[in-house]
């Protein structure tokens, strides 16, 4: 088996490089907040949520990304509202509406046979067959994205390590949860085209776990984070192509080990 040098040049393979970027760059990078924070429970209540808007496009004969955006951010914030006006916990909170999100989208599939196919890529992933469309709608929610982080970041730091003294020092914690949520939904609902509902929380958790094996500072962790998230998706898809897999579970893959490396290096450091 070789590897093809010019696999790239093919704009099928184009377009999934550019989405797996826009996607991986965002998830690793707010990925080290959901890893910190324990929300890793989030990240797959969000990826449900996403598959029930989807397949809600696909009944509606709409671009399902679109429906998929107010749908996810729609659970994101009544999780938030579920939290703050409950004794339940966040994650009973989560199980409850992720549960209710995919009965939603298995009736929404159920009500149009013909889109059981389509259905099956926001699932699973379909990186291979992300459209223009796809591609511009991802950098789009990606660019609004990019374009926040930087304001909120040290905030969102704070308050991670630290909550109670946020609180005392006056920050608005509860408006920066909420909008750190809302990028997470932005970023989920970027990649369930790529990688799929199933593998979402995969691309959330392992790129930032990793980093924060190898990471002696929160900053060096994020910026691992997403240079580790860059590598496996070029060289998952590069690596895909040739041997005819799906590139979403084989860049997740490698994530997994990169992580186990990582963790074989900080033992033998011990």
């Amino acid at each position: 088996m070789t590897l093809p040098l010019d696999a790239f040049t093919l704009p099928f393979m184009q377009r999934a490089l550019g989405a797996g970027v826009l996607v991986c760059a965002l998830a690793s990078a707010l990925g080290v907040f959901v890893v910190q924070r324990r929300w890793s429970f989030l990240g797959d209540g969000l990826a449900h949520a996403a598959f029930g808007g989807a397949a809600l496009g696909l009944l509606l004969g709409a671009p399902p990304l679109l429906v998929a955006t107010p749908f996810t951010l729609a659970i994101a914030h009544g999780v938030a509202f579920i939290s703050a006006r409950s004794r339940l916990a966040t994650d009973t909170a989560i199980g409850i509406l992720f549960a209710c999100s995919m009965a939603l989208g298995i009736i929404f599939l159920s009500l149009r046979q013909a889109a059981t196919a389509d259905a099956f890529t926001y699932l699973f992933g379909s990186i291979l067959a992300v459209t223009p469309l796809d591609l511009a709608l991802t950098g789009v929610l990606a660019l609004t994205t990019a374009c926040l982080i930087p304001s909120y970041w040290g905030r969102w730091a704070y308050a991670t390590f630290d909550r109670d003294q946020a609180l005392a020092d006056r920050l608005n914690v509860v408006r920066d949860d909420a909008v750190l949520m809302t990028l997470l939904a932005l970023t989920v609902v970027c990649a369930i085209k790529t990688v799929g509902a199933v593998l979402i929380t995969a691309f959330l958790t392992i790129p930032p776990a990793t980093a924060r094996l190898l990471a002696t500072t929160f900053a060096r962790m994020t910026l691992y984070s997403a240079l580790i998230g860059l590598a496996t998706t070029i060289a998952g898809l590069w690596l895909s192509y040739p041997l005819d897999l799906p590139s979403g579970p084989v860049i997740i893959l490698l994530q997994a080990a990169a992580f186990f490396v990582a963790l074989t290096l900080r033992r033998r450091s011990f």
